[in-house]
């Protein structure tokens, strides 16, 4: 049996940031003008419209759909929600409607039907032949709205990443299409995806792309309301504010960092490799920063249903973790993805205290002495960046950072059952 040190991590400090901020924007007001403003109601009167949203942990999600369900409604269209997210949800139309309810998106709160399929339809080609796929409820409607949130990818960089094309080329593409794109790896995604996406606006009848920013607090500060002539432009455009909002870990140079909780509502990979500093894509070279050396994941949300893709992208993971993955749904994600790699398992240890042990004993391998000056971080989620743990060779950069708010004394953590106090 292994033996557990009684402090296997130096005191810690609490320290609160600025992240990168803008003002909350009111989503009702904007689509409302922006409905009247594009003339939509006249567009949306009497057809049957599909309403896309996908898998991700948007945030205010579910008032967006609830507004556009809205707008539809009044202009005397007939809404539906359909899943726009690939292959999650374990590749079942039930697992999909299972995310959304998650998110909060359902028929009493958004006030219309959601409609779920993994069929879907070949509706075209591009210039080069690729095959246009598109969930089989959206092409038998008479109109498209999509919504998404525009972001940095998590696999790879280019003038389109996370956002409306995707969820078109991808999203609404179901298993079939995003299958097909993935299996060309990151040249897939990064140049057939928006070509794909691109290719399909003329062959829906795209209502309205709408698309949010969000900034370093997760919230909408934000939106825009495209047609099918502005949204390639639009999104591009907005994918670089998004990127100048990216919040980011305090220091570059990490030599443990523990992370409470990952899963597919805080990042397609389950913790944003933008901020890990970490791709494990092939063909893709590793970002020069952050550079951690050794990376702890000990717990998996609810929220992810299982889904733990991109556990790979960590180091050592909990006991507590691994015995809540849904293995057949991860390994149908990952292996649609394409990036294998992200989908190996971490080594596995049987509580928080034996985990973060083991990790720093692995960093000090050839130094144990160094052991108490480790530089560590921990965070909540790669999502939640304003309240971290520093250790105090961490603290010691960044004490005249000007984004520092405040910094607590350091203090032993504290431990409960082997498992780490939350902060």
């Amino acid at each position: 049996m292994i033996e557990t040190r009684t402090s296997v991590l130096p005191p810690l400090s609490t320290i609160k940031r600025h992240l990168p901020a803008g003002d909350p924007v009111d989503i009702e007001q904007i689509m409302e003008s922006a409905w009247c403003e594009r003339g939509l109601a006249a567009q949306a009167a009497g057809k049957s419209v599909a309403i896309g949203i996908g898998s991700r942990g948007v945030a205010r999600i579910s008032e967006i759909a609830a507004c556009l369900a809205r707008l539809v409604k009044d202009s005397g269209g007939y809404p539906f929600i359909v899943p726009a997210m690939g292959s999650h949800g374990g590749g079942t139309a039930g697992g999909q409607l299972e995310v959304l309810t998650g998110l909060g998106v359902t028929e009493d709160r958004v006030g219309c039907p959601l409609r779920a399929t993994m069929d879907v339809v070949v509706v075209g080609s591009t210039e080069q032949g690729w095959p246009l796929h598109l969930d089989r409820n959206v092409a038998e409607a008479d109109a498209l709205i999509v919504a998404n949130r525009i972001k940095v990818h998590t696999d790879f960089h280019g003038p389109h990443e996370s956002g409306l094309l995707k969820m078109l080329a991808i999203g609404l593409g179901k298993e079939r299409g995003a299958a097909w794109i993935h299996r060309y790896g990151v040249p897939g995604l990064r140049e057939m995806m928006p070509q794909i996406g691109t290719a399909l606006l003329q062959h829906v009848n795209l209502l309205a792309g709408v698309a949010t920013i969000e900034d370093g607090y997760h919230r909408p500060v934000e939106l825009s309301v495209f047609g099918a002539e502005d949204l390639v432009a639009g999104e591009q455009c907005m994918l670089q504010r998004s990127r100048e909002l990216m919040p980011r870990l305090p220091v570059d140079d990490i030599d443990l960092l523990v992370i409470d909780r990952m899963g597919k509502e805080i990042s397609g990979a389950g913790m944003d490799t933008n901020i890990i500093g970490r791709w494990m894509m092939e063909g893709e070279p590793e970002p020069e920063a952050p550079r951690v050396r050794a990376i702890v994941v000990l717990d998996l949300t609810e929220a992810t249903h299982g889904n733990a893709t991109g556990i790979g992208l960590a180091d050592f993971m909990t006991r507590r973790l691994y015995e809540k993955i849904d293995l057949p749904l991860t390994t149908l994600n990952v292996f649609t993805s394409g990036g294998l790699l992200r989908g190996k398992l971490p080594l596995v240890y049987e509580d928080d205290e034996q985990t973060i042990d083991m990790a720093l004993r692995h960093v000090f391998r050839k130094n144990p002495e160094d052991r108490e000056s480790a530089r560590v971080v921990r965070i909540s989620s790669t999502l939640d960046l304003e309240s971290v743990q520093v250790s105090a060779s961490v603290l010691r950069d960044i004490q005249d950072a000007p984004d520092l708010i405040s910094a607590t004394e350091p203090c032993t953590p504290e431990w409960h059952d082997g498992r780490l106090t939350p902060f």
